[in-house]
């Protein structure tokens, strides 16, 4: 239902945006180019996620954040991108496996942060006192709490988005393929 645009046929608020990502993927990603229907979204969501990249939070940690809001949302394309991106940051396959899985993480710390953004979702960001002292307990910031609540709106936005456009997944990241247990049902 959504078109494959190029930068020929994307509105014209959406080409640059295109263009930029294509040059640094070296190749235009299949949700970008649906995405692209509307250049609020797509524009929207190209500078949050660069402004949780530019986070206080390290780079598992963030990640961690993006896999819990994509195998929660069950977005099959996020899921596979931020695996390769977990394989590139040379994460330990246990931690991946179990982001994917949904299950407990071995590390303490990021358990603490996988934990502290499923109860900001469940609970619409009302954590109690007690949910964010744990948080903190793992040398985690209150800044930290606040740039977790910006990594759930990105990513549940991008999630939501590639849903909605039925994003398919690009031939690069099929090593990374990720069925939610509900698809495979």
């Amino acid at each position: 239902m959504f078109t494959d645009h190029t930068t020929e046929t994307a509105p014209e608020g959406s080409r640059r945006a295109m263009a930029g990502t294509a040059e640094r993927l070296g190749h235009l990603p299949a949700a970008v180019a649906r995405l692209a229907e509307s250049p609020h979204l797509l524009n929207g969501f190209l500078k949050l996620s660069a402004m949780f990249d530019d986070t206080t939070l390290d780079p598992l940690a963030r990640e961690v954040v993006i896999m819990t809001i994509a195998t929660r949302n069950e977005c099959h394309v996020c899921v596979a991108m931020h695996s390769a991106k977990l394989a590139a940051l040379n994460a330990a396959p246990e931690l991946v496996e179990a982001l994917r899985e949904q299950r407990p993480l071995a590390d303490q710390r990021l358990e603490a942060i996988r934990v502290f953004t499923l109860r900001l979702v469940e609970r619409a960001g009302a954590v109690g006192a007690e949910e964010l002292r744990a948080f903190l307990a793992h040398g985690y910031t209150k800044q930290n709490a606040l740039e977790v609540v910006l990594g759930v709106g990105t990513y549940t936005t991008s999630t939501l988005a590639n849903r909605l456009v039925d994003a398919p997944l690009d031939e690069q990241l099929a090593p990374f393929a990720w069925l939610s247990a509900s698809a495979a049902r």
